[in-house]
């Protein structure tokens, strides 16, 4: 008997979630106006696309990278006289994280779904770990909410918790730690931004990525089902394709349909073992 054949079938042993756009915040909107409202207030405007764009990011490298781009930091040089630079995403991003943090709880319903998938993981004996681009100020109003609706994750690390967010490794990295959980290719992480899903392959996990939810689509629950069919399809194809561009093993419309990923990924694992057994 080969020393693989005493090993056991290797599982799916933890989730990892994002937030806004995955489990909670249907369309991931909370940041949205806070982006918009601040950059006013340094007499630029922006719209909504511009500000989804680095969507995933810590919030911080959010500004920089919205900063960079020439149409709003041209903006910014007709404003401020100069062009922006380490200073001005500073000052951005004092006045963003109180705005996004009074906002934040207005948003705080679990997506559909959310709350039945992550017990049905749980009760499988899979641990629920979190990362988000949100830093932890804002995530203190964030976490009471949830809990009230039952959703109380293993872990959470923020951004700015480690030198390094999304999409770098570091914050599975912490992840595997808090949770105990290795190798990497037993965790699944599950978000709607392609930095999200860059984290994941980043650090050698699987990756889902969600396509109708969250940031990629940005509608509320209410707009989306307005849509017609054939809108619908064409947001969805869209966001699935950024989503897969970034690295993602799968692609679902929601959290809800997360339990069957899990299960068709739990069967790739124990027919990888056991082909490595029979060999």
């Amino acid at each position: 008997m080969s020393a693989l054949s005493l090993l056991p079938f290797q599982t799916v042993k933890a989730v990892v979630l994002d937030w806004a756009g995955t489990v909670v915040d249907f369309g991931s909107r909370a940041p949205m106006g806070a982006f918009v409202e601040v950059f006013a207030r340094f007499g630029v405007t922006i719209t909504i696309a511009q500000a989804r764009g680095p969507m995933g990011l810590p919030k911080r490298a959010h500004i920089a990278a919205l900063l960079a781009e020439p149409a709003i930091a041209e903006a910014w040089r007709a404003a401020h006289g100069e062009m922006p630079g380490e200073a001005a995403i500073d000052a951005v991003y004092a006045e963003f994280v109180p705005l996004n943090a009074a906002v934040v709880t207005d948003y705080a319903d679990l997506i559909p779904g959310a709350a039945d998938s992550i017990a049905n993981l749980r009760r499988r004996g899979l641990k629920i770990g979190s990362t988000t681009g949100y830093t932890r100020e804002i995530m203190e109003r964030l976490l009471t909410v949830a809990a009230a609706q039952g959703y109380q994750p293993d872990n959470l690390v923020c951004a700015g918790d480690l030198v390094e967010g999304r999409p770098s490794p570091l914050m599975m990295y912490r992840c595997f730690a808090d949770l105990g959980v290795y190798p990497p290719s037993s965790v699944i992480k599950v978000d709607d931004t392609e930095p999200g899903i860059a984290e994941g392959v980043a650090a050698g996990t699987w990756t889902v990525g969600l396509a109708v939810s969250g940031n990629c689509v940005g509608l509320s629950l209410a707009e989306w089902n307005e849509l017609p069919l054939l809108e619908q399809q064409k947001l969805r194809g869209e966001a699935a394709a950024k989503l897969r561009a970034a690295g993602a093993d799968y692609v679902i419309d929601s959290i809800a349909e997360l339990v069957g990923v899990v299960e068709a990924i739990e069967a790739t694992l124990t027919a990888r073992q056991s082909a490595k057994q029979s060999a």
